[in-house]
């Protein structure tokens, strides 16, 4: 991974920039978005603060399928103009936090100024910091209509895409930072590291050719990467340029805006997003930065052609070497398992749906969490025969037990009508008269036991998630109602 500039002209200042907007982000970090599923109705008043500033004009620029204003802010009075759009599929908000902050960052007075005195006088920005309301409303990729907007652009069947496409037309800005999440499974290369941001100048035509306005991006994110390799060393990826006709990325590259898009991926122990949001928010502004005085320039395309390509290679949990017998065959297995994040009925947030989604050889595969379980059987999970009355009988000393019994379900008489966070519970719950199955099976949930060859249950496999049965019993559960 290229770490060093490749041309001496490159600002002696950039990492340096780069290590005093990441260290000082948490002065500008918006304190009322600290988790990934925030609404439209989460954003209003934020937005309304912003208008009593006189650094910032804000607009309601159109409105959603279902109603809800689309807000467009503008800062700066540069000539290099920059729109900045994020969350066109309302499951994907790291960098929609990222803009409120990098707002706060603008508005505010300290060590920094010269840099924002820079920024805003050789730029314009316009942002539109959430795209799609309703998609984030049901914290889905699609809006209303079912459409995804980024096959919308040429069509222009969505009231979100037509005003996307308005704003691109008629603000003809120079570059534009298309903001987007993308899973958590892909890696940097072909490497065990998670791609944590991944960037892509995309491409206008089949051929991928590379004219003045997409070279622009791809020097510009040679810098940006150049920044993040300072906190994220090899984690860093490209996405795949295969030309998309229906995406706004490719169209709006071909319109002439310089498309920088960003997408944020997984990182180890950072399910909120927190940290990758902060990544955003150095990216971004050093992304500014560079394009404030061309700066970018500087850049070799070598830089971005050097950056590896996203390869999903990754899984929430692998299990390495395990032992399981099928049909009289006995085998030694890897497995890789994924936890699908489920919403909860009532807006009451998510919970965690496991799934089998490899069995075999995954020598070439890498987990967030891996369980070396050579010396072990996995045995699949029982279902308690003896029902309990009710859930106020599952107690975590009876799911420990049942645990090491190899029992991973145990059956209720009497569920309650608003059923529990699943968080809290120790085994997978289901009613009396559920058929429950926990054969090792692709895309059904893993629920089994790993013992010993003293036939000790060692491990337990809870909806996906690892618990040592030797160890400290864990602080929450991820047990599953069925």
């Amino acid at each position: 991974m290229n770490t060093t500039p490749l041309n001496t002209d490159i600002p002696a200042t950039l990492q340096e920039l780069g290590r005093l907007l990441y260290n000082s982000h948490y002065r500008y970090k918006e304190p009322a978005l600290r988790h990934r599923r925030f609404r439209h109705s989460d954003i209003v008043p934020l937005i309304e603060q912003l208008q009593e500033k006189p650094l910032f004009d804000v607009q309601v620029a159109g409105h959603s399928v279902q109603g809800r204003s689309i807000y467009l802010i503008k800062a700066g009075t540069g000539k290099t103009k920059v729109l900045l759009w994020s969350q066109m599929h309302g499951d994907e908000p790291t960098a929609t936090m990222a803009l409120f902050d990098l707002l706060h960052f603008l508005s505010q007075s300290d060590e920094l100024d010269a840099v924002r005195k820079h920024m805003l006088e050789h730029l314009t920005l316009y942002m539109v910091p959430m795209l799609n309301p309703d998609g984030a409303e049901m914290y889905a990729r699609r809006n209303a209509l079912g459409i995804d907007m980024n096959r919308d652009a040429l069509r222009l069947q969505s009231p979100e895409s037509v005003l996307l496409k308005q704003l691109r037309d008629q603000l003809e800005p120079a570059f534009g930072f298309n903001l987007h999440d993308q899973s958590r499974y892909y890696t940097a290369g072909y490497t065990a590291r998670p791609a944590t941001i991944s960037f892509l100048a995309p491409a206008y035509d089949y051929d991928r050719n590379i004219n003045t306005v997409r070279e622009r991006a791809m020097r510009t994110i040679a810098g940006m990467d150049h920044v993040l390799q300072q906190f994220i060393p090899g984690q860093v990826a490209k996405f795949n340029d295969e030309h998309e006709p229906r995406a706004f990325g490719d169209n709006i590259q071909k319109w002439g805006t310089s498309v920088i898009l960003v997408e944020s991926g997984g990182q180890h122990s950072d399910p909120e997003k927190q940290h990758i949001r902060q990544l955003n928010f150095t990216a971004i502004l050093s992304g500014l930065y560079l394009i404030a005085e061309d700066n970018y320039k500087a850049f070799e395309l070598e830089g971005y052609n050097r950056i590896p390509e996203n390869q999903r290679h990754l899984y929430d949990l692998v299990l390495r070497h395990v032992r399981y017998t099928e049909n009289g065959h006995d085998t030694i297995l890897d497995i890789g398992i994924n936890r699908l994040e489920v919403d909860a009925p009532n807006h009451l947030g998510f919970y965690h749906s496991s799934a089998v989604e490899e069995i075999g050889d995954m020598s070439v595969f890498h987990g967030y969490e891996e369980l070396d379980a050579t010396g072990l059987t996995l045995v699949p999970g029982k279902v308690y025969e003896q029902p309990i009355e009710s859930l106020d009988d599952l107690t975590a000393e009876l799911g420990t037990d049942l645990l090491m019994q190899g029992y991973t379900t145990i059956r209720v008489r009497h569920l309650p009508g608003v059923l529990p966070d699943p968080t809290s519970l120790p085994l997978n719950v289901t009613g009396i008269v559920s058929i429950v199955n926990h054969h090792l099976t692709l895309d059904e949930p893993a629920n089994f036991v790993l013992k010993d060859d003293q036939d000790k249950t060692r491990y337990a496999i809870l909806n996906g998630f690892v618990y040592d049965l030797q160890g400290e019993r864990p602080t929450l559960y991820h047990g599953l109602l069925h």
